[in-house]
């Protein structure tokens, strides 16, 4: 069995020990009277409870969410953290002997209070609830969020070839958890970002799941070499590339003076761009130095 799991089990027991013991202490030992018994019960059970249902959803969310899938561990997870405190809550009251009339009245009141004082708390928990019922993505998906609550500021003068058409103001990187009050996300920087879920119900995710992606490369060619020498042999050799899903598309974009610019759109396996528009500018590098080399003859 798990060392960490034992552990846990073993706290587990612990825990309960000590409660049962020091509510017998309490009653038959220190003889306090039965308003105080009742309160120190009170204390005992929400401790006990409140560590058992702890204990219990980080078991669902580190165990079994191994076997059910991380969102479905963390959603259960979740459900019982409400529920387990909930019920502990009513089982405290209940040692206080509070009428279940009383219990409804105060907790109107107290709900109204709290709701006012805690709104930003409370969004952050019930968005929480609605991106793990809803799905929108899952842990160990890669997401591109963009917000206006996070705004970027985009390089204003990269060389035309080198720029994206458009750039999507956004953060991107690895969903790794899915919490009460935030997601967390460890970016293609490997900087991990919590981002409040009251944030991430509003914002818009690009999630990027698919087997193979469109990945642009644009390449400034001089004007000695022919356009409709070079596009065929490149289409060929990248074709040829192991990632390569499609024979690619690649159409002259611009012109200067003494050069013309081409774009190679080709769906590549995996969800990065980088790795196979490496491999791809390589192959136009290799192939324009070898055409090269033949006019020079």
């Amino acid at each position: 069995m798990n060392t960490k799991l034992v552990n846990i089990i073993i706290f587990t027991i612990i825990v309960i020990a000590l409660g049962v013991a020091a509510s017998y202490v309490v009653a038959n030992v220190l003889h306090v009277p039965l308003e105080v018994q009742d309160v120190v019960t009170a204390l005992i059970i929400a401790v006990v409870g409140i560590s058992m249902i702890t204990i219990i959803a980080r078991i669902l969310k580190q165990h079994v969410g191994n076997v059910i899938g991380k969102t479905t561990g963390e959603t259960l997870s979740l459900l019982v953290e409400i529920l387990g405190y909930s019920v502990v809550g009513v089982i405290a009251l209940t040692a206080l002997h509070v009428g279940i009339t009383s219990a409804l009245f105060g907790g109107t009141v107290f709900g109204l209070v709290a709701g006012l004082a805690l709104q930003t708390s409370l969004a952050n928990v019930f968005s929480g609830l609605f991106l793990i019922f809803s799905r929108p993505f899952e842990i160990g998906d890669r997401v591109t969020i963009t917000t206006w609550q996070y705004g970027l500021l985009a390089p204003t003068y990269p060389p035309k070839f080198w720029s994206n058409d458009f750039l999507i103001p956004g953060y991107t990187g690895i969903v790794t958890d899915i919490g009460l009050m935030y997601t967390t996300i460890v970016t293609d920087e490997n900087v991990i970002m919590k981002i409040p879920n009251n944030i991430m119900i509003q914002a818009a995710i690009f999630v990027h799941k698919e087997e193979y992606r469109l990945v642009r490369t644009k390449y400034e060619i001089t004007k000695d070499i022919d356009p409709d020498d070079l596009i065929p042999e490149l289409k060929k050799r990248i074709k040829e590339l192991d990632f390569i899903v499609k024979e690619p598309e690649i159409k002259v974009l611009d012109t200067t003076l003494n050069t013309y610019i081409i774009a190679i759109d080709a769906f590549c396996k995996g969800t990065y761009e980088e790795p196979p528009r490496s491999e791809i500018i390589k192959v136009v590098m290799r192939t324009v130095k070898e055409i090269q080399k033949i006019k020079a003859r």
